[in-house]
């Protein structure tokens, strides 16, 4: 079975798979992840983002790897722990022009796919319905308004998180900031030549705009109920 969630920064992918991987007993493949610890890893070293080459090779070489502990998920880059260092402004700023390298894409997309043959997964990113996995079992397209995007963005970054708590706040100026780059990275993902940010043709919409966690995980698992009793039908 393997669940690909995709849709636009801030939409709360990565909150819905890690709620799917538990109530659904699959393993949480974060690929949005893996394209982080590769912009880090070169923030870190001083490699230019825009030298898709010398990128390229940090892809292709770099050892990622996922863990759990008190925090949950932790990412681990070179026996570095990433798992903070990958959520930071920094990266926001400079992630799409990483994930846009088509050399990048390749290397990434091999290990995903290794990954997703080894047993059960949900993955969430920009193209796992489209390039990663386009045979997935299920395939959702998850969107919210920039605000409400910008507003979990912001609340994330101070520590909280808005999927869970419908009260919290994030500073005002902050939020606007990241409003200001998702609407960018909006742009970025949607035009690149390369896995463009768009839903795959047979995936669900879900806008979760006004929908609390819980809502729209419980979406996800119907449709996965109904897969894996398609697959019951034809087994």
């Amino acid at each position: 079975m393997r669940v690909a969630i995709d849709g636009p920064a801030g939409s709360g992918k990565s909150t819905v798979a890690r709620a799917i991987a538990g109530r659904a007993n699959v393993t949480y493949l974060d690929t949005g992840a893996m394209y982080r610890a590769v912009t880090c890893k070169c923030l870190a070293d001083g490699v230019p983002v825009t030298d898709a080459e010398r990128v390229a090779d940090v892809a292709r070489s770099i050892d990622i790897r996922f863990g759990q502990d008190h925090r949950g998920q932790t990412v681990h880059a070179d026996g570095q722990d990433v798992t903070a260092a990958i959520r930071t402004a920094a990266v926001d700023r400079n992630v799409s022009a990483v994930s846009a390298i088509p050399a990048v894409r390749e290397a990434m997309v091999e290990r995903q796919r290794k990954l997703g043959a080894e047993g059960d997964v949900v993955a969430e990113g920009r193209d796992i319905g489209t390039v990663v996995f386009p045979d997935a079992e299920v395939k959702v397209y998850l969107t919210a308004d920039p605000a409400a995007r910008a507003h979990r963005r912001a609340v994330q970054r101070g520590g909280g998180d808005a999927a869970v708590d419908a009260n919290a706040t994030a500073d005002a100026a902050e939020e606007q900031k990241v409003l200001d780059d998702l609407i960018r990275r909006d742009q970025l993902d949607s035009t690149r030549e390369v896995a463009p940010l768009r839903p795959a043709e047979d995936a669900v919409h879900i806008d979760s705009s006004n929908l609390t966690l819980e809502q729209v995980v419980d979406q996800v698992m119907g449709l996965i109920a109904a897969a894996r009793a398609k697959e019951a039908v034809h087994a």
